[in-house]
């Protein structure tokens, strides 16, 4: 009983470690012929994948296919622990580097006061200033529904007043009991 344990928990741990690298190396490669890059990046050619691992074993090094979708797959002769260590590095990097825009969202109404809207307009500069997008939306309600064409104006204000930092990126749109507009960063 002990003994089954032990090879489930053995299984698993090569199972999980499959699936967060998604690379074969050495003897989880089954292919018949793979075209094989070695350690100094140079072409050594298609060849059997049995030649292939004992060309790596010489070296001291571990045969990782790099592109099992490849016709035929490609196989580099690597150091797997430092080859490991450069991918999550470079993927760090590239998430590092990736700027996430948010949306922010600023509602108001047909009849806002003049000090209310400078509020919200202040709040806008604030987030357009970030790097954010901005969705303002005008909201109706009621009998409001009935004069939305004379509404139009207050979010052309908006934009007009935050045409030094902000552009517009989708004009006022009128969807159901709303109406929409976003502004960006100007470039």
């Amino acid at each position: 009983m002990c003994v089954g344990r032990i090879l489930f928990i053995a299984y698993w741990y090569y199972e999980e470690d499959k699936a967060i690298s998604d690379l074969f190396i050495n003897e989880q490669i089954r292919d018949k012929e793979v075209r094989v890059i070695g350690e100094n990046g140079e072409q050594l050619g298609i060849m059997p994948s049995r030649e292939a691992l004992r060309l790596a074993e010489e070296a001291g090094l571990d045969l990782v296919k790099i592109a099992p979708t490849a016709k035929p797959p490609v196989c580099k002769i690597v150091d797997y622990g430092k080859f490991r260590y450069e991918q999550a590095r470079k993927e760090k990097e590239a998430r590092k580097k990736q700027k996430i825009i948010e949306i922010k969202e600023i509602r108001l109404s047909p009849n806002i006061d003049t000090n209310d809207l400078n509020t919200k307009m202040n709040a806008a500069r604030k987030f357009i200033s970030k790097g954010d997008k901005v969705k303002i939306t005008l909201r109706f309600r009621g009998r409001e529904m009935a004069h939305m064409a004379n509404s139009k104006h207050i979010l052309d204000d908006f934009a007009e007043a935050l045409s030094d930092i902000a552009s517009i990126e989708k004009a006022p749109k009128v969807e159901g009991r709303s109406m929409t507009m976003f502004l960006t960063e100007k470039r």
